[in-house]
This record gives C-alpha cells, sequence and structure tokens, in this order.
C-alpha cells in the first residue's frame, strides 16, 4: 500500500483532494483564529489540560510528561503558545492547499494534532490525522499536483548542487 501511495499515478489525484481538503480545513481554523471577531487565547486550553489531564479507566494520568510540559511552560507562555497554533494551523494549511513543503506540512499537522489529543480534544482530530498520514505517506506523490513539482523541478537543483570531485 505505501508503494502504491508513493508511486502511483492514480493515487496522485486522490492524494491531491486528500491534501488540498485537510489544507482548506487547517488553514479555515488558522484564518478564524487570526482574523476572527474575538481574539484566539490558547489559555482556557491550556489550563483545563492541567486542571483536568487525560485519565485512564483506573482513574491514573495517561501522559503525566504532557501535563507537566503545559503547566511548567505552557501555562505561563500561553500568548506565545497561542501565536504558535494560530499561525501554525494557517501556515500547515497554505503549505497543504498549493502543495509546497507538502510532506513537512502534513508532518507539523500531524504533531499538532496528536498534541490535541494529549490535551483530551477528539473533536477532529483523529480524521485530520489519518488525512495527514496518508499525505506523509504518499511522499512526492502527495505534492506533484502541486507547487512541489515546480520546487523539485527548477529550484532544488539550484539550491542544492551537486559538487564534482576530482
Amino acid at each position: 500500500m505505501f508503494n502504491w501511495l508513493r508511486s502511483s499515478k492514480i493515487a496522485m489525484p486522490i492524494l491531491t483532494v486528500l491534501r488540498v481538503y485537510l489544507g482548506v480545513q487547517w488553514f479555515t481554523s488558522g484564518f478564524h483564529k487570526i482574523f476572527g471577531d474575538t481574539p484566539f487565547d490558547a489559555g482556557g486550553f491550556i489550563g483545563n489540560i492541567v486542571k483536568n489531564p487525560v485519565v485512564g479507566p483506573e482513574g491514573n494520568q495517561l501522559y503525566p510528561a504532557y501535563t507537566w510540559f503545559m503547566e511548567t511552560f505552557a501555562v505561563g507562555n500561553s500568548q506565545f503558545f497561542s501565536f504558535l497554533v494560530m499561525w501554525g494551523e494557517l501556515l500547515i494549511g497554505l503549505g497543504l492547499i498549493v502543495g509546497l513543503f507538502t510532506s513537512t506540512a502534513a508532518f507539523f499537522g500531524i504533531v499538532m494534532n496528536f498534541l490535541f489529543l494529549f490535551g483530551g480534544t477528539v473533536s477532529v482530530n483523529p480524521l485530520y490525522l489519518i488525512l495527514g498520514l496518508l499525505v506523509l505517506v504518499g511522499g512526492r506523490n502527495s505534492g506533484t499536483i502541486g507547487l512541489d513539482f515546480y520546487f523539485r523541478k527548477y529550484v532544488s537543483p539550484k539550491l542544492f548542487k551537486q559538487r564534482q570531485h576530482r
């Protein structure tokens, strides 16, 4: 399956549709957080992670390291984390929509989905995670119908010239 996603001409347009759909979702979410009527503040989300961490069936914390990180670093820096979430979502979406640095955008989208899941927010994160993994596994094929094609063809050879050894 992985090889098919990475090399099939049939998979290419399917991955493109998935990539653009996922990109629009990320972009829209980030856009509304940045330009919406009310300013976005991740402080409430961060505070809720610390007050109500994700627990297992026996009441034990499932992700104590994540909760510790949020309590130690994120609570006092909620403005910084708000900035990262807003602009991260927007830039991930933009990269996926236009197909530039597709694998990088998909990777960071997956990272954000996992961070939201560790915080206890299910919502659309499992769907975005699955779509992001498909785009990431598709590799070069995911961005071929997009700006990655032109970047690889025209820009990449000039940036990463191979030196000939004598």
